[in-house]
């Protein structure tokens, strides 16, 4: 197959948005002779705690460390099923199993592809399951229906906790993803700061919640010790600590802090970019029949961290994975979110799935493609990834 490109060089389907005070604010660490927790640390925590308007925050090594942690702070009891999304990336699942429960996956939204709260109240109203917590994902960062499944988690006595991978600067009903009060025990927010995640520390992730959840949480992520390195260590630190549990080593260092302090204080300018890409590329697929841009319910605020563009199969000669490759010999980057988790070897085989479990989960990954969609882009970037994908279409048309 013989394509013509429509760029000399390859669009890339994410990439990170440094610049020199970012580079600035991790060479400062580096000079300082303190590397791992430290005070930097304490600042992040706090910096991020006041722009997600939580009671707290804990920064931790990866956004699935922060899941871990929220599962075992809120003793989520073993043996009992957590009811979560199949199209999700695998540590949603693997923090469940981890702590010794069962995933239990219910059906998405075919409008949002979030956790659809009607068929996550089917399970619960059958009563056929023990039931432990509700854990959804906040998919591509459009927030999910929060207020019906916050509902469910206080009439059933569920803990709630959210993937909220994609979704910093997200808000549902104009309150920020991650906003979690004080008296809101039975709640939390776990946040990716991954390289390609709307802020970055290169890896790391972060926990919101109350103060008693962050509290409890703290020790955990510290090899269950009472004292930190730089309590340990600092200039006012003690030797002395104590082990408390058996816990992880899920700590964030001073350097990945700095990196997160410097994103942290120019999210809203990335933020409007991914914004504007968004509204650049709906604009511009509109016309085009073969394909179905993602939807926005008018009540909020999405991050933006995806643009799944579905295609219709039905009126083209090609399957997706045929489109996804095309597009990439016109030097466009792209890929896929997700594959559901029940067509995944280990659950399939460990929980007895069939693919068509989840009907809309499947019939919506079959026809996903994620287009590039990150603050480095350019407007001529965006219409590169456009042209190229009507080009393919014009090529594969399937004409009546």
């Amino acid at each position: 197959m013989s394509i013509m490109t429509s760029r000399d060089s390859f669009l890339r389907f994410a990439q990170p948005t440094i610049d020199e005070s970012d580079v600035e604010e991790v060479v400062a660490v580096l000079r300082s002779g303190w590397l791992t927790s430290g005070p930097q640390i304490q600042g992040f925590e706090k910096e991020f705690a006041a722009e997600a308007n939580a009671a707290a925050a804990l920064a931790v090594s990866s956004g699935t460390a922060a899941m871990h942690l929220a599962l075992t702070a809120m003793r989520v009891a073993a043996g009992s099923a957590v009811i979560t999304t199949p199209l999700t990336f695998c540590s949603t699942a693997h923090v469940i199993e981890q702590v010794g429960c069962r995933p239990f996956f219910v059906d998405v939204e075919p409008e949002t592809l979030n956790l659809d709260p009607f068929e996550i109240r089917k399970v619960l109203e059958a009563g056929r399951q023990d039931f432990g917590a509700i854990l959804p994902v906040h998919y591509g960062g459009h927030p999910c229906e929060l207020d019906e499944i916050l509902d469910l988690g206080r009439r059933y006595n569920l803990p709630v906790v959210e993937d909220a991978a994609h979704a910093f600067g997200a808000a549902f009903r104009g309150t920020p993803i991650g906003e979690i009060g004080e008296t809101d025990q039975s709640r939390a927010a776990c946040f990716s700061l991954y390289a390609t995640k709307n802020i970055t520390s290169g890896e790391g992730g972060v926990l919101t919640g109350a103060e008693s959840v962050i509290e409890e949480a703290r020790p955990w992520s510290l090899h269950g010790m009472s004292r930190d390195s730089w309590q340990r260590y600092g200039p006012r630190g003690s030797w002395e600590y104590e082990v408390l549990m058996p816990g992880f080593k899920y700590n964030m260092s001073d350097i990945q802090a700095a990196l997160g302090r410097a994103q942290l204080r120019r999210w809203h300018s990335m933020q409007q970019r991914r914004t504007e890409i968004a509204s650049r590329y709906s604009q511009m697929l509109v016309d085009i029949e073969e394909v179905e841009a993602p939807e926005t319910r008018k009540y909020v605020t999405p991050a933006w961290h995806l643009y799944p563009l579905r295609l219709r199969l039905e009126s083209l000669t090609i399957n997706r994975a045929q489109f996804i490759e095309e597009l990439r010999l016109l030097n466009i980057g792209t890929s896929v979110h997700f594959i559901p988790l029940h067509l995944q070897p280990y659950y399939r085989d460990r929980y007895q799935y069939a693919r068509g479990d989840f009907p809309v989960a499947v019939a919506q990954f079959d026809r996903l493609i994620s287009l590039p969609i990150y603050p480095r882009m350019t407007d001529g970037d965006v219409d590169d990834v456009v042209s190229a994908i009507r080009a393919v279409i014009a090529r594969n048309r399937r004409h009546q």
